[in-house]
């Protein structure tokens, strides 16, 4: 007669001494000690000497869990350890750095890291949290990635599947919690499912481009499981598609036709800068950019002109009003973008962006990368050398006003003057980090983009203490380059502990902070509806001397002429640095 034990308490079933073999227990029946259910009993079985040993099983559920996301190409995963999730991060501690784990202050961080990260480099980073309050911690940085189409895979401790629905502590429904955020939700029950779920929820944020979540009660996470590995390779999609060659001649036609075209580029045209340029070039058209897609063509191209919107240039603005054709490559058409209705080819991978605004007279499906060049191929040459000149005339006078707003010598210190100072000194391959406040504001209008230069922001949540966290997961994804943050008083205060989580892991990520004691955005925003400034003003605090006190660097600027030496001295260091720059709170003083 056969024993076995339960892995979760230990009580040993002896077939023997109860008279009825294990296999014959009602299917109902659980381990009389803890109540877990009989599938996490293992059997036990006599060795020659009569000692009683384990029938072993190789791996965990969590084991084969993180395996199987090591093979889909998973390094990351950012969380906070805790009680319901113990089984995971063990598993994560056992794999010897296929996978890494980086323990962050608080799960807002690790939600708004795994977010930006899967911006910056289109692939998956995960997120593990407890159930109940780390669980709902994520949700600002979940809601980011679900609104701006980031891939993020989040793996959420459960409590036991024995008191799910008892109301016990920290319990809280989480197929309800994830249900409007996630491309994918499901929770993982037995070991059975573990290497399909697992593979299931990375090629859903992969294609759907979201946030696929997996549940895992506590105790499954400890029970055996010996699945087989799934593989990577031949499981995903080619998204290297484009249209009909009927289509791209009909927009093609159309643009011929136009005398005044206009392309718009967004974040979907990213990395097609030389594709972009070929095309304006061709049809002697300028681009502009909306506030996402401003890192794709350098500023210094003569043919671009700017961002479009609220923080646009003037060139911008008057090129497309006064426009016949607009050429939308890209766009989700946020309300901030402000593109108006006007005739219009949009190219765009998703369908559900095509004349989501307005009717378009030509719609290309598939993927920028693809369908640029074709349509270049197609269009007719034009040398329409009067609408160069007044591009580059309209250009020039929207440089010469920037030039005028930085004011080198006002004090308190002039935001434009600080966003030159940077534009200047910046590495040519820099990632900046966005923060959402006025600080953002100034960064769209006033910063100069060069080469290769890269940004990431919170684009549609537009929430405020996206900037570290961001910064966090840049330093990650690019070790070799510079890692900027530029954020407010009032956002980086947010996440504030974090900066500690650079120190830990030895991120020299430079944070740039806009100081003006203010929730300036919102000051402004006052004025505009013309209510009464109230309840925008912030207490002093020395972000430098925090710095110096946790154990990195830190550099406090008062004066105009200390801030280029700063900026020098802080992109020297090799230690996390926050560099706090006092400045002028009004807008236009």
């Amino acid at each position: 007669m056969a024993k076995y034990r339960c892995t979760i308490c230990n009580y040993v079933y002896d077939e023997s001494k109860e008279g009825k073999k294990f296999v014959d227990l009602p299917k109902g029946w659980v381990c009389p000690i803890c109540g877990a259910p009989r599938t996490v009993f293992v059997m036990l079985a006599e060795n020659q000497k009569g000692a009683t040993e384990e029938k072993q099983v190789s791996h965990t559920v969590s084991e084969v869990l993180v395996n199987q996301l090591v093979e889909w190409g998973v390094q990351y995963v950012f969380g906070i350890p805790g009680t319901s999730t113990l089984g995971v991060v063990d598993a994560i501690r056992k794999s010897n750095g296929k996978i890494k784990y980086l323990q962050v202050r608080h799960e807002q961080t690790a939600a708004f890291m795994a977010s930006a990260y899967g911006k910056l480099t289109s692939h998956v980073a995960a997120v593990l949290s407890i159930s109940g309050p780390g669980t709902t911690n994520l949700a600002t940085g979940l809601y980011d990635a679900k609104l701006d189409y980031s891939p993020v895979l989040v793996l959420t401790g459960m409590v036991a599947r024995k008191q799910i629905g008892h109301g016990s502590l920290q319990e809280i429904d989480h197929y309800a919690f994830f249900e409007p955020i996630s491309v994918f939700n499901k929770i993982l029950m037995s070991p059975e499912q573990t290497t399909m779920l697992a593979t299931l929820a990375v090629k859903h944020a992969l294609v759907d481009r979201g946030v696929a979540h997996i549940g895992i009660p506590n105790d499954v996470q400890k029970l055996p499981c010996d699945m087989e590995i799934l593989p990577f390779e031949e499981r995903m999609p080619n998204f290297a598609y484009g249209q009909e060659e009927v289509i791209i001649e009909k927009a093609a036609k159309v643009i011929d036709s136009a005398s005044r075209p206009v392309i718009i580029i967004g974040l979907g045209a990213r990395g097609q800068k030389t594709k972009l340029l070929r095309l304006a070039e061709k049809i002697s058209a300028p681009i502009v950019s909306t506030f996402k897609g401003k890192d794709i063509v350098d500023d210094s191209e003569p043919l671009y002109v700017g961002c479009h919107g609220g923080i646009g240039s003037t060139a911008a603005g008057q090129l497309v009003d006064k426009t016949d054709l607009l050429i939308v490559i890209g766009s989700s058409f946020a309300d901030l973008s402000m593109i108006p209705k006007k005739r219009m080819i949009q190219i765009d991978i998703n369908p559900l962006m095509i004349a989501r605004r307005y009717p378009v007279e030509v719609g290309l499906l598939g993927n920028s990368a693809i369908l640029i060049p074709k349509l270049a191929a197609k269009v007719l040459e034009k040398h329409n050398t009067a609408y160069i000149q007044e591009i580059t005339q309209l250009k020039q006078d929207w440089l010469n006003q920037l030039a005028k707003e930085a004011d080198a010598i006002a004090k308190p210190i002039r935001a434009p003057y600080i966003m030159k100072v940077l534009s200047e000194k910046l590495a040519d391959n820099a990632v900046i980090s966005l923060d959402v406040g006025e600080n953002c504001w100034w960064f769209g209008r006033n910063f100069q983009m060069k080469h290769s230069q890269k940004i990431v922001m919170s684009g549609n949540l537009a929430t405020m203490s996206f900037g570290l966290p961001s910064a966090l997961a840049a330093a990650l994804a690019y070790p070799e380059r510079q890692n900027i943050c530029i954020t407010g008083d009032g956002g980086l205060t947010m996440v504030l502990g974090d900066f500690l989580t650079a120190l830990k892991y030895q991120m020299p990520i430079k944070v740039f902070v806009i100081n003006n004691k203010s929730l300036a955005m919102i000051m402004q925003e006052q004025k505009v509806e013309r209510y009464q400034s109230w309840q925008t003003e912030l207490h002093d605090f020395n972000f430098a001397k925090f710095a110096e006190h946790a154990g990195g660097y830190g550099i406090k600027v008062t004066h105009p002429e200390e801030l280029p030496t700063a900026v020098n001295n802080a992109l020297a260091s090799n230690v996390a640095t926050i560099v706090d720059i006092d400045t002028d709170p009004q807008r236009f003083p």
